[in-house]
């Protein structure tokens, strides 16, 4: 489909980054709900929500605290696009004694509890991942069937899914899923790159998994670490949209934190507009991805 704008996502705080990393990571539902309002201020038309434990900044899934957050920011802004995280609850670590005995990082879930705050705050959005592979020093599982399943509870209360796509079997998964209708045909998606053992940040490999998702499908690909500016001039020139946020990286540059989320989303629509492009309001990201107003 023909692209006229490009809608800048902006992901602020992620599972895995720490304020050991970066001291100003966002972490209460006010800090994250102010990040996604700032990042809105400056271009981002999408927000990508986890939400931590307030206390110890751990990753959490409690409906409470991503209703606190939608609640906030909606407060302020009602056209800005709120995305929603499914990830936890797919993770397993096996014991070094058995691997059939669970280790402490495991998270697994059933589907109906990884979209329990989704099906209960209804929010624009939420990502729905495809991937089953090596994920740092555990495995991430998704299976066909808990995808069908998360799929059909998304869609069930009007949200749009976000396939997150890290490897081209993902793509061949979304493909059957469209094919058999359990997913949309004018899908929504984002190729993520970076993650060791999934899709490497290279042009070579976005224009490969370009080549693979539906040709009506509206995409974003990132990058993850120090090639997450990078890959948003890659995406941009690909016809792609772009994404960026300290979920994904904390160095504006090299050697350089990155001030805020927002300071993030200025730098990739600099890069965007420097390049020809014209950045996506809410309103217009939401032409773009079918979403109601």
């Amino acid at each position: 489909m023909l692209r006229t704008h490009t809608v800048i996502t902006c992901a602020v705080t992620g599972n895995h980054t720490t304020r050991e990393q970066h001291p100003n990571l966002p972490v209460t539902p006010g800090e994250i709900a102010d990040a996604c309002l700032e990042a809105a201020e400056v271009g981002a038309a999408v927000v990508h929500v986890h939400v931590r434990d307030p206390f110890d900044g751990s990753p959490s899934m409690q409906t409470e605290l991503y209703a606190d957050v939608v609640q906030r920011i909606r407060d302020s802004n009602r056209q800005l696009i709120i995305n929603l995280t499914t990830g936890p609850g797919g993770r397993y670590q096996p014991s070094a004694h058995d691997p059939l005995v669970p280790g402490p990082r495991t998270n697994l879930l059933v589907p109906e509890k990884r979209v329990a705050h989704v099906l209960t705050i209804k929010p624009d959005i939420a990502t729905l991942d495809l991937n089953t592979m090596t994920f740092g020093r555990e495995v991430v599982i998704n299976v066909p069937d808990n995808v069908r399943k998360m799929a059909a509870l998304i869609q069930s209360v009007g949200v749009v899914p976000e396939l997150e796509l890290f490897d081209s079997g993902d793509i061949a998964l979304a493909n059957d899923l469209i094919a058999e209708g359990s997913l949309p045909e004018r899908t929504v998606c984002s190729i993520v790159t970076g993650i060791k053992y999934g899709f490497q940040s290279t042009p070579e490999t976005l224009l490969f998994a370009r080549s693979l998702i539906p040709p009506n499908a509206v995409w974003t690909a990132f990058g993850t670490g120090r090639l997450a500016f990078p890959m948003v001039a890659q995406s941009f020139l690909l016809g792609g949209n772009v994404r960026v946020g300290l979920e994904d990286a904390v160095y504006l540059s090299q050697g350089t934190l990155a001030p805020s989320n927002a300071a993030m989303v200025v730098k990739a629509r600099r890069i965007v507009e420097d390049l020809g492009g014209t950045i996506a309001s809410p309103q217009e990201a939401r032409e773009i991805m079918g979403l109601t107003a």
